[in-house]
């Protein structure tokens, strides 16, 4: 099953990464001038691009963003079953599968969420906080243009998601899992609203940030690495995507 192959991939990639951990326990700025470039650009495709959209998404009624946020979010567990198993977190993967089975069937695709009313609350997990949970340090701390910031450890983390994600599996790799499919169209569609649903939450906490901060690159920062650092533990905060950002 490729999906199985998938995942001995990735343990490969944990086993050769835990060698190099040594050297990746702290966070250093790398291209600090070019990520400060690259900010100023996503800065501007956010002022004019994803904040107009998230006004407007937020001007939707209630029960079509609260759904549309449950959808894209049931469809994000997928990618915490895998890492759940890497994790050895069997708790957290009887979550994940069973608020996906139960929000995708009874909550209508996801729709609802049913699952979180019985008690089913899943962690999100991805493969850089896998390699987190290993003890693998960050590393080198950048901006990527349009994805934000990320860490040499997450960006490994990203390229590794593509490949043990059902949902990527079954669209961008355009692989059959029990009896579904997709296509490109379908991962980046549901990729860029949940960009927009995250954003629309967000939305006064970002002006804020914006009025408050000195330097608000350094704020986004410490807010990108406090956030990876508590999802690593999962603590608490991590429940929230990038913790309270208005803190």
């Amino acid at each position: 099953m490729q999906l199985i192959k998938n995942l001995k991939f990735v343990l490969s990639v944990l086993t050769i990464t835990l060698f190099v951990a040594n050297i990746a326990k702290s966070t250093e700025e790398c291209f600090e001038n070019t990520s400060r470039a690259i900010f100023k650009f996503n800065m501007i495709v956010d002022e004019n691009l994803m904040e107009p959209i998230a006004k407007g998404y937020n001007k939707l009624p209630a029960p079509i963003k609260s759904g549309t946020s449950n959808f894209t979010s049931n469809i994000g567990t997928l990618l915490s079953i895998p890492n759940n198993i890497l994790q050895g977190n069997f708790k957290q993967l009887g979550h994940s599968i069973g608020s996906f089975a139960i929000n995708s069937t009874v909550g209508i695709f996801g729709i609802l969420n049913p699952a979180e009313k019985i008690g089913l609350k899943p962690n999100k997990e991805d493969v850089g906080q896998t390699l987190g949970s290993y003890g693998v340090g960050p590393g080198c701390y950048f901006v990527l243009p349009i994805l934000g910031p990320t860490t040499a450890r997450d960006t490994l983390g990203m390229l590794a998601d593509t490949f043990i994600d059902p949902f990527a599996h079954v669209t961008i790799r355009e692989k059959e899992l029990l009896s579904s499919s997709g296509n490109s169209l379908d991962f980046y569609s549901v990729k860029g609203v949940t960009a927009v649903d995250f954003r629309a939450d967000n939305d006064r906490n970002f002006e804020s940030l914006e009025k408050n901060s000195l330097d608000l690159y350094s704020s986004f920062k410490s807010i990108y690495l406090q956030d990876r650092e508590n999802k690593i533990k999962n603590s608490i905060d991590e429940e929230d995507d990038w913790g309270n950002l208005n803190n």
